[in-house]
């Protein structure tokens, strides 16, 4: 009999612990979180959909036709100006509409022509980042939205032991304590993954300047060769 009542009382015991044993996942704790972790959410979709959006642009600044300088070089030298206008209509990328740009302004000094494919250049660029300045904003928004929600939440479990009196307990403060703990990791992970998305896009943006830089120098070369 002893031994019944002692497996009667383990099979409780173990009934017990599987009743109050809990597993955290992601949702709930992003249900902790409260109204801060909507926030952070949608800021996160933001960065994410910007990310994609600008990669792509991007690698299609990147996509350079090798032979299209030389194609415009043989033009000038066969004096066919429409045919190198053409080929840089057809190549529709910003090295294709800098060269435009300088052959549209051939006959002028040279240092107009410079500051016209140079000014080109630049409107390309300020295009292509379009919407990075974004990423960088969140990136450095999202950890104080994750502290906003930090301090609402203490705030929240003060005021909870302000008005329990004497029949404070650590269930009547967990969720002030869960959410003030969750928007911080919260506002944390968005704001690290976002500056690691804005330094992929700011490296990417500079080999697309770099190129740009040296298609200008290399079209400003040809344009002073000496006439065959």
């Amino acid at each position: 009999m002893f031994n019944s009542l002692l497996l009667q009382a383990g099979a409780v015991a173990e009934q017990a612990a599987q009743t109050t044993t809990k597993h955290l996942d992601i949702f709930s704790l992003a249900k902790a979180g409260g109204w801060i972790m909507i926030v952070l959410a949608i800021l996160s979709i933001l960065v994410i959909y910007l990310f994609v959006e600008r990669y792509i642009a991007l690698n299609k600044a990147l996509k350079e036709d090798t032979s299209f300088m030389n194609n415009v070089k043989n033009c000038i030298h066969n004096s066919d100006l429409q045919g190198a206008k053409n080929l840089c209509a057809a190549n529709d990328s910003p090295i294709g509409r800098m060269v435009e740009k300088g052959l549209s302004r051939l006959g002028r000094p040279l240092n107009d022509i410079n500051q016209a494919v140079e000014n080109v250049g630049k409107m390309e660029v300020a295009k292509l980042e379009s919407g990075v300045s974004m990423i960088a904003t969140v990136s450095n928004l999202a950890p104080s939205i994750g502290f906003l929600g930090t301090v609402t939440g203490m705030i929240k479990a003060f005021f909870d032991m302000a008005n329990a009196g004497n029949n404070i307990d650590i269930q009547l403060l967990s969720s002030g304590i869960y959410e003030a703990m969750v928007t911080t990791v919260g506002g944390l992970i968005v704001g690290l993954i976002a500056s690691f998305l804005y330094s992929i896009l700011v490296g990417r943006i500079n080999k697309v300047v770099f190129i740009l830089e040296s298609r200008t120098n290399e079209f400003m070369d040809l344009l002073h060769e000496p006439a065959a």
